[in-house]
């Protein structure tokens, strides 16, 4: 087993029947913070009407797994 961070990104928008969500996998916790902080950045940078439309929030969350193929190569938000 290994240790692997889950980005888990949880979207609200007006009228939906639920809420939407994405996640990334990444290997170590400092990535998933970067990555995490780097998603507040551009939801911050964007119009005030879109952040009155749409609510966002994200949570790095540690888990056990099986090795991932490929999981040093570059993946997650911004790849």
């Amino acid at each position: 087993m290994i240790k692997v961070w889950f980005m888990l990104i949880l979207f609200s928008v007006p009228n939906s029947p639920s809420i939407k969500y994405n996640g990334y996998l990444y290997p170590s916790e400092g990535e998933c913070q970067m990555a995490r902080y780097e998603l507040f950045e551009v939801y911050n940078n964007k119009p005030t009407e879109y952040k009155a439309t749409t609510l966002m929030d994200a949570y790095c969350i540690e888990f056990e797994s099986f090795p991932v193929s490929g999981l040093n190569k570059p993946i997650g938000f911004g790849a």
